[in-house]
């Protein structure tokens, strides 16, 4: 993985479409901590959190990790604080 860009005394938003074991997620953290980012955010639509996931997240120094309510994520979040939930629903309602 290479850093492309200055991110020295920056905030850095990570974005995905969704994380299983966050090995990748967590390591881009860890490069762009590693090169002066003052916080990292990441923001995820679905977090499946599998595996050694929350342990990895728990070992980065994330701002928060925010996710959609697509996978129920209550047991995660008493594992891990900085997993935060944002309720989709009245969006897909309004979409259907």
């Amino acid at each position: 993985m290479v850093l492309v860009g200055d991110v020295k005394d920056r905030v850095v938003i990570l974005v995905d479409d969704m994380a299983d074991t966050c090995g990748t997620i967590c390591h881009a953290a860890d490069k762009l901590l590693s090169a002066g980012a003052t916080k990292v955010y990441a923001v995820l639509t679905h977090g499946i959190f599998s595996g050694p996931a929350i342990s990895r997240i728990n070992n980065v120094t994330f701002k928060a990790v925010v996710v959609t309510n697509t996978i129920p994520q209550e047991d995660k979040m008493r594992h891990c604080p900085q997993i935060q939930v944002i309720d989709i629903s009245m969006i897909l309602a309004e979409v259907i």
